[in-house]
């Protein structure tokens, strides 16, 4: 199933995780949508950092401080290489996804809007790429438009066209979906947007996992994802922007290592990305996604990309065979993200039922409340895949799901 001369047994060994038991039966992760597990070579990494190079950043002139410095530093190359960025200036290391948004709602928009100017976002999006634009709203008074959803699970791009105004100011929209799996058509939307010399912000916190992504040929303004789901640690991810926009954006935040100088009558400020990296930040957590992306480039996204499709089209074939199973989202393409329902059983006690057979999925809302009620569903069970899943986590899902119906039958 895997190319390239991979193992997936050998994969999975590089797993610690996936050898333990889950409520006494194997455990079978199907919640890598939500966040991946660790290879041993991401644990390894941060604890050698922590017992070799440890040190703070960018202030010491020992060697300590150097070679974390470098460690750091390097960090962005490996980002802007993933992602095929021009300059690695356009790479900034912030908290995840969430934080990219916000950094990018509160300098793009909170200085540059005024009241009644819009951001189009669309149905199918996370809380992350919601919330901070109906913070703006209460700022200072813009306006949110939303792309519809077609029952099959795609953008309503007809729609879209005719959202563009002259007010719209951003188009905000996610990359893949992580309740629906939907590839959105984003180098398109992209493009229908600098038409009307309008930005582009893409949350990639979905697609930067499971396939190759270059932003150079999308042509996105920003582009934001999270190591957690890569395979790296929590409480790290990255933006990517444009040097144009990058450097004349304001400061997020203030405080040390993001300035130039400082005294009680003028701050001036360090150039991009630095300016937007304020405090002490995730050192180790920046060494631990280096080796995730070295992990994942050593396999190839389009090994991984290669075989998550393997497992959907063996999965979603056999679902469809189950009797009062519906599933929530069927256009293509997508990631390895399934989600559905069960006729007569709740998804949290489907959930339920599936954990005490040792498979761990997502039951609820996934962040993403209005497309559950676009699809008329108080939540749905999510099944996602990551590059250690195989055939046999679909065979017991499936097993799983035959009991509960006959449990609750």
């Amino acid at each position: 199933m895997i190319e390239h001369n991979v193992n997936l047994a050998d994969l999975r060994a590089d797993f610690p995780i996936l050898t333990q038991t889950n409520r006494g039966k194997p455990l079978v992760y199907l919640d890598s949508a939500a966040s991946a597990q660790k290879p041993k070579q991401v644990i390894d990494a941060i604890s050698h950092f922590y017992s070799h190079d440890y040190a703070n950043i960018h202030r010491g002139i020992y060697e300590l401080s150097e070679r974390s410095t470098a460690l750091y530093e390097n960090t962005r190359e490996k980002v802007r290489q993933l992602i095929n960025a021009n300059h690695k200036e356009e790479i900034v290391f912030l908290s995840g996804t969430t934080e990219g948004i916000n950094l990018i709602a509160q300098t793009l928009g909170r200085t540059n809007w005024q009241a009644g100017d819009e951001v189009i976002i669309s149905e199918m999006e996370h809380h992350s790429n919601i919330v901070p634009w109906f913070l703006l709203k209460q700022q200072i008074g813009i306006e949110i438009k939303v792309i519809p959803v077609t029952d099959q699970g795609a953008l309503d791009i007809n729609a879209f066209k005719q959202l563009i105004s002259p007010r719209t100011k951003l188009v905000a929209i996610t990359h893949a979906s992580n309740v629906l799996g939907t590839i959105n058509p984003v180098k398109e939307i992209t493009k229908l947007a600098h038409e009307q010399h309008i930005p582009v912000l893409l949350d990639g916190a979905q697609a930067v996992p499971h396939m190759p992504v270059d932003v150079k040929d999308i042509d996105c303004d920003f582009y934001v994802f999270s190591s957690h789901k890569l395979y790296g640690p929590t409480g790290i991810g990255a933006l990517y922007g444009k040097k144009e926009w990058l450097d004349k954006l304001p400061p997020y935040k203030g405080g040390g290592d993001m300035i130039e100088t400082v005294s009680f009558e003028e701050v001036t400020f360090a150039k991009a990305p630095q300016k937007f990296e304020a405090g002490t930040p995730d050192i180790a957590g920046v060494v631990g996604m280096s080796a995730a992306i070295d992990y994942v480039q050593k396999i190839g996204m389009q090994t991984i990309y290669a075989h998550e499709q393997a497992l959907l089209n063996y999965a979603i074939p056999r679902l469809q065979t189950i009797p009062g199973l519906r599933l929530i989202g069927t256009t293509s393409p997508k990631v390895g993200v399934i989600s559905f329902v069960m006729e007569d059983i709740h998804p949290h006690d489907l959930g339920t039922v599936l954990d005490h057979e040792g498979i761990a999925v997502r039951a609820g809302h996934h962040c993403a409340m209005p497309l559950m009620q676009r699809f008329n569903v108080p939540a749905t069970v999510r099944a996602s895949f990551g590059l250690y899943s195989q055939e046999q986590d679909v065979d017991a899902l499936i097993a799983a799901i035959q009991l509960a119906k006959r449990l609750f039958s």
